[in-house]
């Protein structure tokens, strides 16, 4: 979050929280959602390779992040907010702590795929850092392509 005060309380995500996520999840990506098993198949993996993060507001979880870290290389693989909360800065605090951790995990490069179709999750993005680098033709279910972006980690 570049000069703007924490909106949202962020967490690690547990078990607990996946039917919350899920409910995120369907809301934000309605023809591709993530499955309830995929969830569970990626914090299976928490916190060896993979950290991920609910967004609550009063005690509610209104958004979710996710990484990936191999090596020296670290992976958004999500980061999803419900629209009535999007511009509020909860996915700039999600997008913050992601970097911060893959930074603490010693990866050097961060990537990740964004809808072509999502000019609000591409100017976010690029604020932080990320320029893009390709595309990947009908990348999403629906036949959308993705753009894919990269930035340089502080070590």
């Amino acid at each position: 979050m570049i000069g703007q005060a924490p909106v949202a309380a962020l967490r690690q995500m547990t078990e607990q929280d996946i039917a919350a996520v899920v409910a995120v999840e369907r809301a934000t990506f309605p023809i591709d959602a993530w499955t309830e098993g995929m969830l569970r198949g990626e914090l299976a993996d928490q916190p060896r390779t993979r950290h991920y993060l609910v967004a609550e507001v009063d005690g509610r979880i209104v958004g979710y992040a996710g990484l990936a870290v191999a090596a020296d290389q670290a992976d958004v693989q999500t980061i999803a907010v419900y629209a009535e909360h999007r511009r509020a800065g909860i996915g700039s605090q999600l997008l913050t702590a992601l970097l911060a951790e893959a930074t603490r995990r010693g990866a050097t490069k961060i990537f990740l795929e964004v809808r072509a179709d999502n000019p609000p999750a591409q100017t976010m993005y690029t604020t932080f850092g990320f320029e893009a680098y390709g595309v990947r033709r009908a990348y999403y279910d629906d036949g959308t392509d993705a753009i894919t972006m990269m930035r340089e980690l502080d070590g």
